[in-house]
């Protein structure tokens, strides 16, 4: 009789490592920007990754929004091999001033198309390359949201936004975080213009150093993961063994 309680404290540890992965799992398969951050009033490169989660689709499309609330004058994509790019444009309500000019429109939406022959497969991803500026000086993140679309024909729609104190939500868009340039705005400004839109140089070097930290973190997590697992296994396996112990010795 007393095999029973012990199945379930089984049952139940079992439960909780894999709801423990299930939640986990999610989080690594979200469209990113990369670096996550940015210098306010400046210009930056970004990479908006893009991982396959389906395993019976691939990947085709990627329309990338660009909010129409802190327009950006200069946007510019990087030429991918086998996806073609289309920039579409939008009208301001209002002008905006950049380096002493009008700009009375600015770019609202890009969209990458794959080729005959190119996809993102199940278990690959694949980074899209852009050049944005100059970045509003009075915000501290910048929403993007996109829509990913499989040749089954399925579209997941990457536009929802977190709200402080909820959870995250199971689609997020990516976001662009702002902070104060260092040394003052102009310093900001020169600091993060210096390298062409499209140039392997600093910003490239420092797109891929912020890279290779958020997969550092990324691999810490799932190790934090991993550990847990164990963990609550390793604690049920040691409550069966007493338990089996108490009962041997009562026998």
């Amino acid at each position: 009789m007393r095999s029973l309680p012990a199945r379930r404290l089984a049952a139940v540890a079992l439960t909780a490592a894999a709801s423990v992965v299930a939640l986990a799992g999610p989080a690594f398969a979200h469209v990113t920007v990369n670096p996550g951050s940015a210098a306010q009033g400046g210009y930056t490169a970004v990479d908006f990754r893009v991982p396959n989660e389906n395993d019976t689709a691939s990947t085709v499309k990627l329309e990338v929004n660009l909010p129409m609330d802190h327009p950006l004058a200069s946007v510019r994509t990087l030429p991918l091999p086998g996806w073609t790019a289309n920039v579409e444009k939008s009208k301001l309500d209002k002008p905006i001033k950049v380096h002493g000019n009008d700009v009375t429109e600015a770019v609202s939406k890009i969209t990458w198309t794959a080729d005959a022959g190119t996809k993102i497969a199940p278990g690959q991803f694949q980074e899209f390359r852009v050049s944005l500026g100059p970045l509003p000086t009075d915000a501290d993140s910048m929403a993007f949201k996109a829509l990913q679309t499989y040749d089954n024909g399925d579209v997941v729609r990457w536009i929802d936004e977190a709200q402080a104190g909820q959870p995250e939500p199971a689609h997020p868009a990516p976001v662009l975080k702002l902070t104060k340039a260092a040394g003052g705005d102009d310093h900001g400004v020169a600091a993060s213009a210096s390298p062409a839109a499209g140039t392997h140089g600093d910003s490239s070097d420092h797109a891929a150093a912020a890279g290779d930290t958020k997969s550092s973190d990324s691999t810490a997590r799932t190790l934090g993961v991993v550990g847990i697992v164990v963990g609550v296994i390793g604690t049920a396996v040691g409550v069966l063994g007493l338990r089996r112990k108490g009962s041997g010795s009562t026998s």
